[in-house]
């Protein structure tokens, strides 16, 4: 209950969620959660029922998280980084290297003269991607982030669509700034 399952990672408990998935909703909808397995993808999680409301609300039991600024705005950036991947017709998994994160966000951070600061403010930034459970240090391979896949359950097609919008808006009260 405290993140999400994998199929590459754990197969033995994929395979027990795939074989009990009814009796598995059935039992956390009883409480108000809802059991999301995503087969193409290879990943389950857990999230709060929607809110019926004829029936009395019951407790969160799932928590939510509040983001900062610059892990939101990375998550977002990523996600419409994911979509351009697919898009693509990439094969497997995305993996970027720490410098193109930093590239990818720089567009969007403050200018400063301090490029350290800059730095320590994406490294921050991933780390707090990957507590979260978005992005995956490659083993063996340092500087190297997997885009999980989860990333889409997270940041859907509206919230990229109304991202674009805000990025027209600030494009259009910014004239003369970077295209990006």
């Amino acid at each position: 209950m405290r993140g999400v399952v994998y199929r590459e990672v754990d197969e033995d408990g994929w395979t027990l969620l795939e074989r009990h998935a009814a009796p598995v909703r059935d039992h956390f909808s009883t409480i108000g959660v809802q059991v999301v397995i995503d087969d193409v993808e290879g990943y389950a999680y857990l999230r709060n029922a929607d809110e019926d409301d004829t029936e009395e609300p019951l407790p969160r039991l799932v928590r939510r998280r509040s983001l900062t600024y610059n892990v939101s705005l990375l998550l977002v950036l990523l996600r419409k980084r994911l979509v351009e991947f697919e898009a693509s017709g990439g094969e497997g998994k995305l993996v970027l290297t720490r410098d193109q994160v930093v590239d990818i966000l720089r567009l969007f951070l403050p200018d400063s003269s301090n490029e350290a600061r800059v730095i320590d403010q994406v490294d921050t930034t991933i780390r707090k991607a990957a507590e979260l459970g978005f992005l995956r240090q490659l083993p063996r391979q340092p500087g190297h982030w997997e885009v999980r896949r989860i990333l889409k359950a997270y940041v859907d097609a509206q919230t990229l669509g109304d991202f674009a919008g805000k990025l027209t808006e600030y494009a259009g009260a910014h004239p003369g700034g970077d295209d990006g």
